[in-house]
């Protein structure tokens, strides 16, 4: 990407900077304004947009504060100990719908089928759904300014497996599993 519009947008998404597109008319060579402050998309930019960021309010690049996850220095601070905490626990919570997914998914398919029954959707699941994230995410967050739209996206896909789980996910409850096996 090296036009000057998505280089504002990657310089802004990769600052955190939450902004808003204005339309303009054709030939209108792109800027950013900050505090009303026109600045110009050349090289000094991500420069010259963290310093004027600084001066709205938003914090410093070496703020104390903030989590810098690229840092091995950084890594064992009270704060970054805590995140690994939060994450670890997440982790375990994702373990616990892992384990018996398997058992569940196996009781939804004869076993003729059971294999591609199971595979399939764990597949299109992960690998599409999942797999896309990261550029659908990026995409929508790049898209409307806003840092934390790409949220959206996992949030539909969740409340779209729900429904079609509710709708068309058979009962297996006291259900022969040799039944539809001609066993």
């Amino acid at each position: 990407f090296t036009q000057p519009c998505d280089v504002a947008r990657r310089t802004l998404a990769t600052q955190a900077i939450v902004y808003t597109q204005a339309p303009a008319p054709a030939g209108t060579p792109a800027k950013v304004t900050v505090n009303g402050k026109d600045l110009a998309i050349d090289a000094s930019f991500a420069a010259n947009l963290a310093k004027e960021a600084v001066a709205a309010g938003y914090p410093a690049a070496g703020d104390a504060r903030i989590v810098k996850s690229g840092f091995m220095s950084a890594l064992f601070g009270a704060q970054s100990l805590t995140v690994i905490a939060i994450l670890t626990v997440l982790v375990i919570y994702v373990t616990m719908v892992y384990g018996p997914i398997a058992a569940a998914l196996v009781e939804l398919f004869p076993t003729r089928i059971r294999y591609t029954g199971m595979s399939l959707p764990y597949h299109i699941g992960n690998g599409w759904f999942g797999g896309l994230l990261p550029a659908t995410s990026f995409a929508m967050v790049a898209g409307t300014g806003d840092i934390y739209y790409g949220l959206w996206y996992p949030i539909v896909i969740a409340m779209m497996t729900f429904v079609i789980g509710m709708l068309f996910v058979p009962e297996t409850k006291d259900r022969d599993i040799l039944t539809h096996d001609g066993g």
